[in-house]
Parts: structure tokens; sequence; C-alpha cells
């Protein structure tokens, strides 16, 4: 799918902001549908079927939280909140109500074509994503769940695979600490974050060129952490 078949729904009651990301994404070869408010955004992606929604929090009807929760209930199209609240406790609990990614206003246009991009590209391959993963000189083979670089085998812990399966399945996206613990270690476990940056720091070790200036496992400070990997290795025939 090329990016000028994708549609784009945009939610926010300012006009101006709508306006703006309207001719942003137009000139980006998107097509854009827009919704001032939850009731009207539930009817739009319904009734469009769009491939990405950017939503703000602030609506006039209802908190933009809920209205990801209620998209997530019919479709897994990919959204993206973008808002002015800059809480962590916000952007937390947009996240954990089904929101693949945040972005802050005011916005770099950049940056937002690029969390765009991002989101359609998960969404699109999240069905056949091969299970070769590679970070630089290392690559991660997640259906036989071995890991090598050129010159040794590295050995990586189950616990350390699952962490690793769970971010790759959102890869470029923001994966919070509690989606983490609950998928790898269970509920019972939930608040453990030192354990998780425990294992997080020994998968930096064996994948990163430089653990101490990730490029691939990334801190997103007091949420979470996103996964970016190159394109993977072709299979040989």
């Amino acid at each position: 799918m090329t990016d000028a078949m994708h549609l784009v729904l945009v939610v926010d009651d300012d006009p101006g902001i709508r306006n703006v990301l309207r001719t942003l994404l137009e000139a980006h070869r998107y097509r854009v549908v827009e919704a001032e408010s939850g009731a009207r955004a539930i009817i739009e992606a319904r009734s469009h079927r769009p491939d990405l929604v950017i939503v703000d929090l602030g609506l006039p009807d209802r908190d933009g939280q809920s209205v990801v929760g209620d998209i997530r209930t019919f479709s897994p199209v990919p959204v993206l909140v973008l808002s002015a609240r800059t809480m962590e406790s916000d952007k937390i609990a947009a996240l954990d109500a089904g929101a693949d990614d945040y972005v802050a206003k005011p916005f770099s246009t950049h940056e937002l074509l690029a969390r765009v991009r991002a989101a359609l590209r998960r969404h699109v391959r999240a069905g056949d994503r091969p299970p070769l993963l590679r970070f630089g000189a290392v690559t991660v083979d997640l259906a036989t769940r071995t890991a090598h670089r050129p010159d040794a085998v590295l050995h990586l812990t189950p616990l350390e695979y699952r962490v690793l399966e769970c971010l790759a399945r959102n890869a470029g996206m923001i994966v919070t600490q509690e989606q983490l613990i609950r998928e790898v270690w269970g509920p019972d476990r939930l608040g453990d974050t030192r354990g998780l940056r425990a294992y997080v720091k020994m998968l930096r070790q064996k994948l990163e060129p430089d653990p101490r200036r990730a490029r691939f496992l990334l801190t997103e400070a007091g949420i979470g952490y996103r996964l970016l990997v190159d394109d993977p290795p072709p299979v040989p025939a």
C-alpha cells in the first residue's frame, strides 16, 4: 500500500489544529477525514475504516482515552495520541487504553510524520513480520530462539527472549512497563520495575554495539521502552 492510499482520521476539537494536520498530511500524499468530537470519531472510524487515527485527549464531549478504548473494541487500527497533556500519567493511561504512540503538542512536523510512518509500517507488517531481528551486527531469530553475531553465538535466557518478543511485536512503538511485566511475568508481578530494568540492561549488554548508548532498545523515561530494529537480513534461497 502506498502513502497515497492511506487514510488518516484526525480527531481534534480545534479547527486550526485539524487544518494544520490536514495540510501536512495531504502534502505527503495521505488522505484525511476529520472529527471534532469523540462521538463523531467513533462514527467516522466505523464508517471509513481509516488506516491510522490521530486523536487529541481533550475532546469536548469525552476524554480521548475513552475514544481509544472504544476504537479498540472493534478495530486494530494504529492510534497515535497528539495532546498538550505532558504528564507521564496521561501518557501511560493513553497507552494502556490501547494507543500505539504519543506525541506532545506543540509538535515537530518531522517527528509526527516519522511516527505516522512507523505506525503504518507496524500495522501493515503485523501479520507477516519476519522472525529475524537485526541489531547492527547481531541477528536474533525469534522462531528458533537463537542469536548470533559474526564471531560468536549469543545466549539469551527464556525471560530475555520473552521481553524481546513483547517489544518486537510492537517494534517502533512505546510498550509500557506494566504491559511488559504483565506479559512476561504475569499480573502478580506488576510493579516490579526493578526486575524489568535488570533484564533490559542484560539485553542491551548482549544486543547493543554500545550498551551505555542504546541505539535499539530505548528507554521512554517513566513510561516504558521502545524497540528499534534494522531491516531483517535476507533469507538464503
